[in-house]
C-alpha cells in the first residue's frame, strides 16, 4: 500500500508540473496596479476663454480682488498629452488644471512606460495602502425634533459669543456670499426645516460627489448636514445656528466615512478647482490628515496635495477655512493636520462653551515649521442640525463654519477685500489680538470689529505693570481696582510645560474622533428642561477674565504659554535668568497686551 501510495503521489505531482506552465498561461493574475500622479510638462499651444469656461461671479470674483481673469494653471490639460497617458495606463481618475496632472492607476510596467514619455515631467506613486477604518463607526443619527433649554442657550451662545447681534444689527447675513463644503455626505439635508429657507430661496446651487462622481451628495453621513447647520440652519423658532443664513451654497462630497484614502486629497482637489470655476468665495473644509498619512513634522503647508491645493485655492481669491483637528489629546500627535496646516488657510480651533478656554481635544499648534496654529477660535460644542432633528455635537469641525459664516458676514461689509486681507482682518479681530498662542491662536473674533464706526479696536487702559524687582525677577502686577485676590494656574500649556490632568468630568476629557468624523456629545442631564420657558430671551454671560501670557524667541515661536486665573495683584513672577536674549514676554488680560523684550 505504501509503494502504491507514493506512486500514485509521485504520478499527480508530475502530471502537475507538466501542466504547471499552461496553467500559468491561462490562469495566472493580472499585475497589480497602483494610484500615480502624473505631471505633464506644458501647456503650449492650448487655447482657453475665461468667459465661456468660469461662472460671471467667478470672474468678478478675480476682478474685485485685481486678480487675474487667468493664468496657466487655468488652462485645461493639452488634449494629445492626455490621450497618450490615457493609452498607457489602466484607467484615469481625475485630471488637474491647476497642477497639469493625471491621476491614474497604472503596472509598475506601465507607470516605467510613462516615465519615458516626452509629455511627461514626472511620476510618482502615490499612497495606496488598504482602505482602513478612520474612527469607529460613532453613535447612531439620534436627532431629535425637540430643543431642550440648555440646548437652546447653546444655540444661541454659538452665534451670540462672534457678535451675532452686531451682524443683525448691520444687516450682515451672508447675502451675495457663495461658500462651498466639503465633507463626508449631507444625509437628510434636502429635507430638513432647519434649511427649508435655503430650498425656498433655491441657495443650495450645485451638488457633487467627487468620489462616485455623481450629483447626489444627500448620503453617506450627516456629518456635512451638521457642518452646514453652523453656517446657515435655523431653529422651528428663528434662532440661527450659524452667521451666514443668507449665502449661497454649493455642497461636494470629498470623503469616505469610515475609510482613509489618498483619493480623499484628489477629490478635495477635484472639488477646489470645481468651486472656483462656479465662483466661490469660502471653502469651509471640516476635514483633515494626520497620522494615517504623514508624520508630525510633515505639517508644514507644503507636503500634503490638499494643503498645495488649498494654498492654489487662496491664490485664485478664495478664502480656505479649515478645522484645526481633534488630536489635542493624542500624546502621538496633538498638532493640527493638513489641509489646516497651510500658511493662507484659516484654521480654526475650539472653544469650551463653559469656560471660553481651548476645549480639550482641539488640536495644538504650531505647525512643523513653527508657523501659528489655529488662527482663531470658535464654539467646539454646538447644537446642529441632523436627520430626524437637532444634535449636540463637538469637535473642530463645527468651530470652522461658524467661522466661514462669521467670515462671510465680514466679506459682506466690504466686497474689495482680496482673500488675504479677509484673513489679516479676521485675526485682527480676536479677541486676544495682538497676543497670541498655539491653543487660542488671537482668539475669537467679534462682529463688533467690523461693525463700529469707529477706531477698528480702541485703546485700553493699561491693566497691568511689568516691574523688574532685584535684577533677578520679573513680575506682573495688576493694577489698583482692576483685580482681585493666588492665581492658579488653568489646564493649558505648551507641549514645554508638564501639564497635569485637568479636573473635569471624564466625558469632556473623551477623545472626539479625527475631525469630519465627529460623534455626538454627551447630552445635558436628564433633568434639563425640555424646551426652553414660554417667553424666554436667552442671554450670552459675560465672558471670564484670564491673564494669558507666553515668551516667544526674536522669530516670534513660542518657548512656553499659560492661562492665569487672576486672584491676586502679583499674579505672575517670571525668574529674568530664564529669558535669552532676544525673548519678547507677551501678557494679554482684559483687552489690553503689553510686551517686555529681554536683553
Amino acid at each position: 500500500m505504501r509503494i502504491h501510495f507514493s506512486f500514485v503521489r509521485a504520478f499527480f505531482l508530475l502530471l502537475s508540473l507538466g501542466l504547471s506552465g499552461v496553467c500559468h498561461v491561462a490562469y495566472a493574475a493580472p499585475p497589480s496596479t497602483g494610484r500615480y500622479w502624473v505631471v505633464l510638462r506644458d501647456k503650449a499651444g492650448v487655447r482657453f476663454n475665461p468667459a465661456t469656461y468660469f461662472a460671471p461671479q467667478a470672474l468678478a470674483r478675480r476682478q474685485r480682488q485685481q486678480l487675474p481673469l487667468l493664468d496657466s494653471t487655468d488652462f485645461p490639460v493639452r488634449p494629445d498629452y492626455l490621450r497618450q497617458v490615457q493609452a498607457g495606463v489602466d484607467s484615469v481618475a481625475f485630471v488637474s488644471r491647476w497642477f497639469n496632472a493625471v491621476s491614474c492607476r497604472a503596472t509598475p510596467a506601465q507607470a516605467a512606460a510613462l516615465r519615458r514619455l516626452p509629455c511627461v515631467r514626472s511620476i510618482e506613486r502615490c499612497p495606496d495602502a488598504p482602505m482602513l477604518p478612520a474612527a469607529q463607526p460613532g453613535a447612531p443619527e439620534r436627532g431629535t425634533p425637540e430643543v431642550s433649554a440648555a440646548d437652546h442657550q447653546l444655540a444661541f451662545s454659538q452665534t451670540a459669543s462672534l457678535g451675532a447681534a452686531d451682524f443683525r444689527r448691520a444687516k450682515l447675513d451672508g447675502r451675495g456670499l457663495r461658500i462651498a463644503i466639503f465633507d463626508v455626505g449631507f444625509s437628510g439635508a434636502d429635507q430638513h426645516a432647519a434649511f427649508q429657507h435655503l430650498r425656498t430661496g433655491k441657495r443650495i446651487l450645485a451638488t457633487y460627489d467627487f468620489l462616485k462622481k455623481l450629483p447626489y451628495v444627500y448620503a453617506g453621513g450627516s456629518h456635512g448636514t451638521e457642518v452646514l447647520s453652523c453656517i446657515a440652519g435655523i431653529l422651528p423658532d428663528g434662532t440661527a445656528l450659524g452667521l451666514a443664513p443668507e449665502a449661497e451654497f454649493l455642497l461636494a462630497r470629498t470623503e469616505q466615512l469610515h475609510r482613509e484614502q489618498f483619493a480623499e486629497e484628489e477629490a478635495w482637489l477635484a472639488a477646489a478647482e470645481w468651486a472656483d470655476r462656479q465662483g466661490v468665495d469660502i471653502i469651509n473644509s471640516s476635514l483633515g490628515y494626520t497620522s494615517r498619512r504623514y508624520f508630525p513634522e510633515q505639517m508644514n503647508g507644503r507636503n500634503s496635495l490638499v494643503a498645495r491645493a488649498a494654498a492654489m485655492a487662496v491664490r485664485k481669491g478664495i478664502l480656505v477655512v479649515n478645522a484645526a483637528g481633534n488630536d489635542g489629546l493624542d500624546p502621538e500627535w496633538r498638532t493640527i493636520g493638513t489641509p489646516a496646516d497651510g500658511d493662507s488657510v484659516l484654521a480654526v480651533g475650539g472653544l469650551d462653551p463653559d469656560n471660553y478656554l481651548h476645549i480639550g481635544f482641539s488640536s495644538y499648534g504650531p505647525t512643523a515649521d513653527r508657523r501659528l496654529k489655529p488662527n482663531v477660535t470658535a464654539y467646539g460644542t454646538v447644537l446642529a442640525a441632523a436627520p430626524g432633528g437637532y444634535v449636540r455635537t463637538q469637535g473642530t469641525s463645527f468651530a470652522s463654519p461658524l467661522m466661514a459664516g462669521f467670515a462671510a458676514c465680514a466679506w459682506q461689509q466690504n466686497r474689495n477685500l482680496t482673500a488675504m486681507q479677509l484673513f489679516e482682518k479676521l485675526q485682527a479681530s480676536a479677541n486676544l489680538y495682538p497676543y497670541y498662542d498655539y491653543a487660542h491662536g488671537y482668539g475669537m473674533p467679534r462682529a463688533s470689529w467690523f461693525t463700529a464706526d469707529g477706531p477698528k479696536k480702541p485703546p485700553t487702559a493699561a491693566t497691568f505693570d511689568f516691574v523688574a524687582q532685584a535684577d533677578s525677577m520679573l513680575a506682573v502686577i495688576i493694577r489698583p481696582g482692576v483685580g482681585q485676590v493666588a492665581a492658579r494656574a488653568l489646564p493649558l500649556y505648551s507641549d514645554s510645560v508638564d501639564v497635569k490632568a485637568p479636573s473635569i468630568s471624564k466625558d469632556k476629557l473623551a477623545a472626539v474622533p479625527a475631525v469630519g468624523r465627529e460623534e455626538l456629545a454627551p447630552p445635558v442631564s436628564d433633568g434639563a428642561e425640555k424646551s426652553p420657558p414660554a417667553g424666554a430671551t436667552p442671554a450670552l454671560p459675560d465672558p471670564p477674565s484670564y491673564l494669558y501670557w507666553h515668551v516667544s524667541d526674536r522669530r516670534g515661536v513660542l518657548r512656553t504659554y499659560e492661562v492665569l486665573d487672576v486672584k491676586q495683584r502679583a499674579v505672575l513672577q517670571i525668574p529674568l535668568r530664564n529669558l535669552h536674549a532676544g525673548d519678547t514676554v507677551q501678557v494679554h488680560y482684559r483687552g489690553f497686551t503689553s510686551t517686555y523684550s529681554a536683553q
